[in-house]
């Protein structure tokens, strides 16, 4: 599937966003009726942008969703950001018009092409590991939730679309099934989407549980709930792990790859230029993506090597008076940061948390921080929760800060080996995103040098 006639099909989508604007736009190119509805005001966007559509013959509304717009239509695009449960949703199904994402409209489309990438944490730099790696062979750009759609590479030529794919994603992804996926890792998050944890794995579950018999699943073997997974799969499975010897594992502080036939070391860990266990993880679930897809060792291991973090995932900021600096803004989760805080093993570090309470439990957050962390510091609405469960689990060497600046400088004198900005937390409570938080995080450190 090179490419899809829409000629002349009515085609409904809803939210003026990358996804959105993504679709509209390869869909006007082949001959569809778009008409792009969204909730938000017109000043609340570009002008350029709205007028580029305009002139593509893209239909606008803004402020909120007519009826006029979805009748006829032959399906919807859908931003991730609504809910299956909004009343734009409910509405759709009275007339009724499927509605799906930008991936699966791609899959639609070039489907053969996309590798994908899920999971709860780790997603992000995986994706842009693959995407890097995979390169030096073949035009592999990444994209999906990471922040660009797919629909932008769509009749480009690239060779395949290095694709993250979230759980509100997949929820409107029924027939999306890929060659080759990763799912890193599971932990319980987006209770508030999904409704409960269960229907948060199976988001991602589906998409694996489709694929046919000469696809590939690449798993976590270190998670239990994966490992559960892959006995329900008619797709062939290759699995990663810290801990036991499968295709992807790691012996004599290097990692490995193996075949039915044999054993070959890929990279030393010390050569590896991520942070922690976690990554470890990330970069053997993507050398057994490589090496499914033809490349050479030596080239895996030399791209693994040049490879530079994703911004906000325990990325190195600075080192200011003997104390090194990392910014992990993107931990939105009490999972996710724990992550982190595992990830400095033999050193003093100093944690900053907090913002907006996802009110998962914290009793695991907790001992990880008694095990690995020598002081916190707190501030966000989540502050009192916070200090509530880490006190109540024995954990003494708490300090609070108002601001993020005055958090920093209560961190700073802890005198640390590391100050990890992990906040556990979303940032919606004082920044309109994790990266905003992430940038002032930086901003502040870097100034003080």
């Amino acid at each position: 599937m090179s490419s899809l006639s829409f000629d002349n099909k009515k085609v409904l989508i809803l939210g003026f966003s990358i996804t959105g604007t993504a679709a509209a736009k390869y869909l006007a190119k082949n001959g569809a009726r778009c008409y792009l509805s969204e909730y938000s005001t017109r000043e609340n966007f570009a002008p350029e942008a709205v007028k580029e559509l305009e002139k593509m013959g893209v239909q606008l509304e803004f402020g909120g969703h007519s009826s006029e717009f979805m009748i006829g239509s032959e399906f919807a695009i859908v931003s991730p950001g609504i809910a299956p449960d909004a009343p734009v949703i409910k509405k759709l199904k009275e007339f009724p018009i499927k509605c799906i994402s930008d991936i699966e409209l791609a899959y639609m489309a070039e489907g053969e092409k996309m590798l994908a990438i899920t999971g709860t944490n780790g997603k992000t730099t995986s994706t842009m590991l693959a995407s890097f790696v995979l390169s030096t062979k073949y035009r592999a750009p990444y994209c999906g939730n990471i922040g660009i759609s797919p629909c932008d590479f769509l009749g480009t030529g690239v060779d395949f679309l290095v694709t993250e794919v979230s759980s509100a994603q997949l929820e409107y992804s029924p027939d999306f099934a890929p060659k080759i996926a990763i799912y890193t890792n599971f932990t319980p998050d987006h209770l508030n989407w999904h409704g409960s944890v269960e229907a948060y794995f199976e988001a991602k579950a589906k998409m694996f549980e489709r694929m046919e018999k000469n696809s590939y699943a690449i798993l976590n073997y270190d998670d239990k709930k994966l490992v559960g997974l892959s006995k329900k799969l008619k797709c062939k499975v290759l699995f990663f792990s810290l801990k036991s010897g499968k295709n992807a594992y790691v012996k004599d502080n290097a990692i490995f790859y193996k075949t039915l036939f044999k054993s070959e070391k890929i990279i030393e860990i010390s050569e590896v230029p991520l942070v922690g266990p976690h990554n470890i993880q990330n970069v053997m679930g993507v050398i057994i993506m490589s090496k499914l897809l033809g490349l050479k060792n030596e080239d895996i291991k030399n791209a693994i090597k040049a490879f530079k973090a994703p911004p906000h995932r325990c990325e190195f900021v600075c080192e200011y008076g003997g104390t090194n600096f990392y910014n992990d803004s993107k931990a939105t989760n009490p999972e996710a940061a724990m992550v982190a805080i595992n990830s400095f093993e033999g050193k003093k570090v100093c944690l900053i948390a907090g913002g907006r309470d996802k009110n998962t439990s914290l009793a695991e957050f907790c001992e990880d921080v008694k095990k690995s962390i020598d002081s916190v510091v707190l501030l966000g609405e989540a502050k009192e929760r916070f200090k509530e469960a880490l006190t109540n689990s024995g954990f003494v060497k708490i300090i609070e800060g108002t601001t993020l600046e005055d958090a920093i400088e209560k961190a700073i004198e802890q005198n640390s080996d590391i100050v990890l900005f992990s906040p556990a937390c979303a940032s919606f409570d004082m920044f309109r995103n994790y990266e905003e938080r992430g940038e002032a995080f930086k901003k502040y450190v870097l100034s003080k040098r």
